[in-house]
């Protein structure tokens, strides 16, 4: 996996998962849905002595309950209905590797115990077995749940989680590095279209966003403006009339300072006075370049659309928003 990092707090975190990936320890990842859990485990797995081993991935809350313990430890032939041969568990599978157990605050407790026998190097039994099995794996595992929570509501056992947090890493949200936001999104569009580009305005606009989806959401809002924009060199424009079109999906950028932060978090008074003042910050970033943009091509409005990126008519709006008295050309 390609990592975009640009961030102290995730250049931090890449620094501690470097160090801990040179021991055994069992690492528990946590972050909210979406900030790069995953990311940073293959990350352990990568500078690890086991990084030429296996790496096997589990989602524990992807699997019905009765086929997470057949998928872990696997079965023998026969061990129940449909079981017409052997399959070895994911166990197995990463032997002298890593496995990476993504949600494991879903399991139930009695997978939890299963799971803590395997992870204290217990023997144990396929299902349907009658050879034991005892393997070699370095286990990392993720969750967004509070599992400190939950096992002092006796949900998750204490012995495993503390089995799984001999170290803890917790990932950033998204709204706490916002020095990767922009990096993030060109990697999104440059996936898309290479021949695409963002408008600064508009990378400033993400930026004052609060992302409570954190990588995901970003990558879907670069990709349906890039698919919405009729230019290839996105602006705050296409994030807004996305926003603004029925049945789009798109409900996060209404353009800042006019209908407020839909899908964010509640706002607070500093936290509205925060975003009034980077409203102000990206008006007067948007109208600096314009007026640059005309000096330059002596107001002339076409060379100074092109110079911007942006079609003449998203120009002559602006002007007419900005109200530049005797500058620009009607050419």
């Amino acid at each position: 996996m390609q990592a975009v990092i640009a961030s102290a707090p995730m250049l931090a975190v890449m620094d501690l998962a470097e160090r801990v990936a040179r021991s055994n320890a069992g690492v528990l990842i946590t972050g909210e849905s979406g900030s790069g859990k995953e990311l940073v485990a293959r990350a352990i797995h990568h500078y690890s002595p086991r990084a030429g081993k296996p790496w096997v991935d589990l989602n524990c809350a992807a699997l019905p309950e009765h086929l997470i313990e057949s998928e872990l430890f696997g079965f023998e032939r026969g061990a129940f209905s449909g079981a017409d041969s052997s399959k070895p568990g994911l166990f197995e599978m990463a032997h002298t590797g890593t496995i990476f157990l993504d949600e494991v605050g879903e399991l139930d407790p009695r997978m939890q115990a299963k799971l803590l026998r395997a992870l204290d190097a217990t023997p144990y039994f396929r299902l349907g077995g009658t050879r034991k099995v005892t393997v070699d794996v370095r286990v990392v595992a993720a969750t967004n749940r509070d599992l400190l929570g939950a096992v002092e509501q006796g949900r998750f056992r204490q012995d495993l989680y503390h089995r799984l947090s001999q170290f803890i890493l917790r990932i950033p949200p998204l709204r706490e590095r916002i020095a990767d936001i922009a990096p993030l999104a060109k990697y999104f569009l440059a996936q898309h279209d290479a021949s695409y580009s963002i408008s600064g305005s508009a990378l400033a606009m993400l930026e004052a966003y609060a992302w409570p989806g954190n990588i995901r959401e970003l990558r879907n809002a670069v990709i349906s403006a890039a698919i919405w924009a009729k230019e290839p060199r996105i602006d705050t424009g296409d994030f807004a009339a996305l926003n603004a079109t029925p049945g789009s999906g798109l409900h996060l950028l209404p353009l800042i300072g006019a209908t407020g932060m839909t899908g964010a978090p509640a706002a607070t008074a500093a936290g509205l006075g925060a975003l009034a003042a980077r409203a102000e910050r990206l008006d007067t970033m948007e109208k600096q370049a314009i007026m640059e943009a005309l000096a330059y091509t002596g107001g002339h409005q076409q060379k100074a659309a092109d110079r911007l990126g942006i079609s003449r008519r998203t120009l002559h709006r602006k002007l007419k928003l900005y109200r530049p008295e005797g500058v620009g050309s009607p050419v």
